[in-house]
């Protein structure tokens, strides 16, 4: 498997924390050198270790923020 870079460019909050220290995170993250993306995962406690997750654009997280606020 090819190694993948990522560099976090902004934290912007945490969702919630396992009892083993990981957390559910969004953050804005470059992927292989790329424009960063809005990104929800799963992170250890050092960031050195990931779980699966997702990857938003701009449009994308407006349009998520928009359909949740139709919720309310």
């Amino acid at each position: 498997m090819a190694d993948i870079k990522y560099e976090i460019i902004e934290h912007l909050g945490v969702l919630s924390e396992s009892s083993k220290g990981w957390k559910k995170e969004l953050n804005l993250v470059s992927w292989n050198g790329r424009d960063p993306k809005y990104d929800l995962r799963e992170w250890a406690p050092d960031h050195e270790k990931m779980g699966k997750g997702v990857t938003l654009t701009e449009e994308e997280i407006k349009q998520l923020v928009h359909i949740m606020q139709k919720k309310q």
